[in-house]
């Protein structure tokens, strides 16, 4: 059996940098490797970012899970407890994103604590994609010119 990856995150429009991120999430497991994707919970992106997803939770969760890269797409816990993640998963492997950094330690230590061996894996940005909160930004850009010119 192949190594199992653990990918995360919000997912929130879902664009091709989240299809790049877990393409390149699930290759860093190697050949037979399962891609399990954690997606945030409503409440936990309101808390982390200040302001509710477009999207609902289990709608992300649906889109994520129906990508061809993905095995599984699980939702996440709302009080975003690591040591839970991790042991719920038993990943092999972490790929964390360009903008997922700060999980790197409360991953080393959450892993340590429940005693399994991970290896953390970052995943670089693709060229100059727009990220989620950029796209929504475009959309209402575009938005508000069509409603100045009508």
């Amino acid at each position: 059996m192949g190594k199992v990856v653990l990918a995360s995150g919000v997912f929130d429009l879902l664009h091709y940098g989240h299809l790049r991120f877990l393409e390149e999430a699930k290759n860093s497991g190697g050949k037979g490797a399962k891609l399990v994707v954690v997606v945030a919970r409503d409440k936990t992106v309101m808390r982390m970012k200040g302001k509710p997803p477009i999207m609902p939770e289990e709608e992300r969760r649906a889109l994520v899970e129906a990508l061809k890269v993905v095995d599984e797409a699980i939702l996440g816990f709302e009080d975003f407890d690591m040591e839970r993640v991790l042991n719920t998963v038993r990943p092999d492997i972490v790929a964390l994103g360009y903008d997922q950094g700060y999980l790197e330690d409360k991953v080393k230590r959450a892993a340590k604590n429940i005693g399994i061996n991970v290896r953390i894996v970052k995943i670089k940005k693709f060229g100059k994609r727009l990220s989620s909160s950029e796209i929504k930004k475009q959309i209402a850009k575009r938005f508000l010119k069509s409603v100045e010119r009508s």
